[in-house]
């Protein structure tokens, strides 16, 4: 089964908790805090598998999780780090987080891997928490929790040309014949249900590999037929190679099913017409074919786009259009799919400092707390310790919380939540 597109949770394992621990041996005086640090939680990894072609792996799976890191023991014992989740797919494939709509990562080089999920760091054991002037902390540290992702991953297909055209044109036949791919052949519409790739090589040595796509009908950028489903793997591809039936067999115009054509692979990506294009006139063999031709070429009217008379099913003129192919893609430069801004990882500069907290009034009484760093050092906070809830309270006055709230109106009594936990507010 081809599957090219699935949408998985990802989950990073979160790091190990901090060991809250005392050295106490009968002739060592003052042995002082001896907990030691959790582990780091486990990152997840998608790596490139050449052997893979399909993500027919990751369609059951609806969520992957990493291992969390060991917790830390006592006599200063760190917690092992947990291993990374690493998880294998085809050349090829773009991930993108679905919330956000950015892409994480484009696989498009052999043996490239990306993390798509972060694992959360090891808390702290309380001899990290040691100093001066507080000599045996009694408290520790949480492990922070890992990242957590929906992610979009599709499949987008590494060709140099892409055969594009309605049924039964003949582009399975073509491959078939100029390479040593083996795609069902008969005579029905939507006989290839997936697409094929096929490695070819003109005269003079030049290697390059040709994609045959389902056959595209009116509407498949718009989810008729199976069109839309296979499109994106024309993205990648440097030329578009137009399979026209120049005969006209079904009973339509040969102009047409160009214009067609064209038509949907605009509304699907515009990028796709400033591809270089040329023309494959197939079925020559056939009476009507050269009168078709002749009207074709005459409504195309100059417009630079080379035609090339073929009969697939006789192997005549193949040799010629792969020289033609190998030669325009010794020309063309390769470039990338996604422009820089459309990366996670693309660094937008702010000027203006952020909040690392807000604060919203949800009943007369009740004030909400929210924030990523706020909540992040609610959960690493071990409240089982009175240290440690001295330190998270002091962390919060550090972080302005305390004002903020005096200035919004609160009073001594109301309540604060933060997440699913209520405190109550002193001034």
């Amino acid at each position: 089964m081809f599957v090219d597109e699935v949408v998985i949770k990802v989950v990073a394992g979160r790091g190990g908790d901090g060991c809250t621990a005392f050295r106490r041996e009968k002739y060592v005086a003052m042995g002082g805090p001896y907990g030691g640090n959790g582990g780091h939680g486990g990152d997840i990894l998608f790596q490139v598998d050449e052997g893979l072609h399909t993500l027919l792996d990751l369609r059951y799976q609806k969520t992957l999780k990493a291992d969390k890191g060991e917790n830390g023991r006592g006599k200063n014992q760190n917690g092992k780090n947990a291993p990374d989740l690493v998880v294998k797919v085809p050349l090829g494939t773009v991930i993108t987080d679905a919330d956000t709509g950015l892409i994480i990562g484009d696989l498009c080089k052999k043996d490239s891997s990306i993390i798509v999920a972060k694992g959360g760091r090891g808390g702290r054991g309380n001899t990290a928490f040691k100093t001066q002037t507080n000599t045996a902390p009694d408290f520790s540290e949480n492990g922070e929790e890992g990242e957590e992702k929906i992610l979009k991953v599709e499949v987008k297909m590494l060709a140099d040309v892409g055969l594009v055209g309605l049924p039964s044109v003949g582009k399975s036949t073509f491959i078939s014949c100029v390479s040593r791919s083996k795609p069902k052949i008969a005579a029905y519409h939507f006989t290839t249900l997936t697409p094929n790739l096929g490695v070819t090589k003109s005269s003079n040595g030049k290697s390059f590999v040709i994609a045959d796509l389902p056959g595209l009908i009116e509407g498949a950028s718009e989810g008729e037929g199976l069109g839309d489903k296979f499109l994106r793997h024309i993205e990648r591809t440097r030329v578009i190679a137009h399979v026209i039936d120049m005969s006209g067999s079904e009973g339509r115009n040969p102009y047409d099913d160009y214009l067609l054509i064209n038509k949907e692979l605009e509304k699907f990506n515009k990028k796709l017409l400033q591809k270089p294009q040329i023309i494959i006139a197939n079925k020559m063999d056939l009476e009507t074919s050269k009168e078709n031709l002749a009207f074709f070429t005459k409504k195309l009217n100059n417009n630079d786009i080379p035609i090339y008379s073929i009969c697939a099913a006789q192997n005549k003129g193949l040799n010629v259009v792969i020289d033609v192919l190998g030669e325009l893609l010794n020309q063309i430069e390769e470039s990338p799919l996604y422009q820089e801004e459309q990366f996670e990882s693309h660094v937008l500069y702010k000027f203006k400092k952020e909040e690392p907290y807000e604060i919203e009034k949800e009943s007369e009484d009740l004030w909400v707390l929210k924030g990523k760093e706020v909540e992040r050092l609610f959960k690493m906070t071990k409240f089982s310790s009175e240290e440690g809830m001295l330190r998270f309270a002091k962390k919060l006055r550090r972080m302005g919380v305390d004002d903020k709230l005096r200035e919004l109106g609160a009073k001594e009594g109301d309540q604060v939540r933060i997440l699913d936990f209520y405190f109550d507010y002193k001034d």
